[in-house]
């Protein structure tokens, strides 16, 4: 059936056929082949009118929609609320905020920093302090940026690693890619988004438009369709335009949206599955074309995949303390957004030998159970959760729908192969102690664990000190494009100027966790990946143990109790920039 959405005056332009018709969400297999073909023609006059837009106004635009960010979040959290089945108090209601219009008012931002720069003759480079890396490579500070980040986010930093031998001066040359030359477009684009995280289409089409200076078409994931008239408002400037249309529908229109001649490049987020029908077709067939390497797509993709994120625990001397918050942030990095994320850790790696190992696990077990319940919203969870259960008849059920797997084979099962995508988590036990343990934990996560797009370290300050240039040397190793010291890597995804993609190098018949980056906010080349660090202990167990960080439990955790309040919060700060506002944030975060 096809629904039709009342015209909004406002926002021409950002469905298929703008002001001549009303909106319509393409909805199932039913989808408008003349409705389609008008938007791509639309968006070729578009490339026109992008090939003739200012620095100046290109940045005047981002700022619009900025604006627009803060006034229609509201509407859009209450969409993704519907989509997720969350009641409207939970303090789940919070990852809604942070992973939807917060990420978008931070990227805005940065990005029109960057656009200012380039507005002006100079380098997005400039004034900052780029500084060297482990391996001949070149580390550009990410976070943090400014004053207000050094307050909000005290205790957590971040760099982006670019490929070794570039160095900074050719960092500084190059940063700013397509938008060097904003004349040199680079045609339509189709953006496949993602059903999950609901800033991920958003973010991804200000990439294509911003980094590659291609123009847009939005296909939105059926699962996210209550948001399409958030984006309509949000996006307005851009399809006035002409450089933007979002479309919805299922496979019927993705298909023929990156199969059409007047379609010059596509990127999409989903999982390796899903990018090898594109690419290669779908069942047998498909197989064969991927076996002779016949691609059915005849144009170029760029892709964020998914894959099995390991959490590395390092041994060392913790405390109880320790023990309950670091399971609780193990809790958080599976069960984040029910744990339908790309980034979502699935293996937990840990010594058998660390005389505190059986503590851990219990308080993991406990911080699972104890995680606020919620609806199996993403389609096929329950399936993957019973084939969980299936391949491990001896796991536990920590809870409604959520699965531990302890002692899991270091080789050869399902687990470590396979992304569930559903609040499933397992423990692998390496017989090791110390920095050799480390080393091999390193080792097994490159060699025997499916995907590379994010890895988390935990360990003890003391441990790191210990450590020295071994512990250095053990994250250049980690082939991943995101790495989380005493952090989640789901900071990499929000923090704007972070690069957010798989580690380089995979190929369309071994695409893993895909190909190419994303955010990127300085418009950097030759990425190779994002580190971010953050404390080992929250505010006030860190100042009292010496450790330079007044964060307390960060607003993320699935455990957070006030979530909610402070995710608006920061989201309303972000918005207006209001430092008045920044009390009430830090209020709000501390009865986390």
């Amino acid at each position: 059936m096809v629904r039709v959405l009342p015209f909004h005056a406002d926002i021409p332009g950002c469905g298929p056929r703008g002001r001549r018709r009303a909106h319509s969400w393409l909805v199932g297999t039913t989808f408008d082949e003349s409705a389609i073909d008008d938007a791509l023609a639309e968006l070729t006059a578009g490339e026109k009118v992008w090939a003739q837009t200012p620095l100046r106004r290109r940045r005047e635009l981002l700022d619009d929609i900025h604006t627009r960010t803060g006034r229609f979040a509201g509407d859009w959290v209450r969409a993704a609320q519907t989509i997720k089945g969350l009641d409207e108090d939970s303090p789940l209601v919070g990852e809604e905020w942070m992973s939807g219009p917060l990420a978008v008012l931070q990227a805005t931002t940065a990005l029109a920093a960057t656009l200012t720069a380039l507005e002006n003759g100079r380098s997005p480079l400039d004034g900052v302090a780029v500084q060297e890396a482990p391996g001949n490579r070149v580390a550009v500070p990410i976070l943090p940026v400014d004053t207000y980040d050094r307050l909000l986010l005290n205790g957590f930093h971040g760099e982006v690693w670019l490929r070794p031998g570039v160095d900074a001066d050719t960092a500084r040359r190059r940063a700013g890619l397509a938008q060097l030359d904003p004349s040199a477009t680079g045609g339509i684009g189709v953006v496949l988004g993602a059903g999950n995280i609901t800033s991920i289409p958003p973010l991804d089409l200000l990439y294509e438009l911003y980094a590659h200076n291609r123009v847009v078409v939005l296909k939105l994931n059926p699962i996210t369709d209550p948001l399409f008239t958030v984006f309509e408002m949000v996006f307005a400037p851009l399809c006035r335009l002409g450089v933007l249309r979002i479309v919805t529908g299922g496979a019927d229109t993705g298909r023929y949206l990156v199969h059409h001649p007047d379609v010059a490049h596509v990127h999409m987020t989903g999982s390796a599955h899903t990018h090898d029908t594109i690419v290669w077709g779908p069942g047998p067939e498909g197989l064969e074309r991927k076996k002779d390497k016949r691609p059915l797509l005849s144009k170029p993709i760029t892709s964020e995949l998914g894959g099995v994120s390991p959490t590395i625990v390092v041994p060392g001397d913790w405390s109880d303390a320790d023990l309950r918050y670091q399971a609780e942030h193990v809790a958080t990095q599976r069960l984040h957004n029910g744990g339908y994320n790309c980034i979502a850790a699935q293996a937990v790696v840990v010594s058998k030998e660390w005389d505190r190992k059986d503590r851990f696990l219990a308080e993991l077990r406990t911080a699972l159970t104890n995680a606020p319940r919620r609806a199996a919203y993403y389609p096929g969870s329950e399936a993957r959760v019973a084939d969980a259960l299936a391949a491990y008849p001896d796991a536990d059920q920590v809870g409604a729908g959520r699965v531990l797997i302890e002692q899991l084979p270091l080789t050869d099962t399902p687990l470590l192969r396979t992304e569930y995508f559903s609040p499933v988590l397992g423990v692998v036990e390496l017989p090791y102690e110390g920095g050799e343990f480390l080393q091999r934990a390193v080792d097994f996560a490159n060699a025997e664990l499916t995907g590379t797009l994010g890895a988390n370290v935990l360990a003890h300050p003391r441990t790191i000190r210990r450590l020295g240039i071994a512990f250095d040397r053990a994250i250049e190793r980690l082939r991943y494009g995101a790495i989380a010291v005493n952090a989640w890597t789901g900071l990499a995804f929000l923090a704007p100027r972070a690069a957010w993609g798989a580690f380089p190098g995979h190929t369309l018949d071994d695409v893993q966790s895909g190909i190419g980056v994303v955010h990127n906010a300085f418009l950097l080349a030759d990425v190779e990946r994002t580190v971010v660090h953050g404390p080992f202990r929250p505010a006030p167990r860190s100042v009292l143990h010496g450790e330079p960080a007044l964060s307390p439990k960060p607003p993320w955790f699935v455990g957070n109790a006030a979530a909610a309040t402070t995710a608006r919060k920061l989201t309303e700060f972000y918005a207006s920039r209001n430092p008045a506002r920044i009390p009430g944030i830090f209020l709000s975060a501390l009865r986390g």
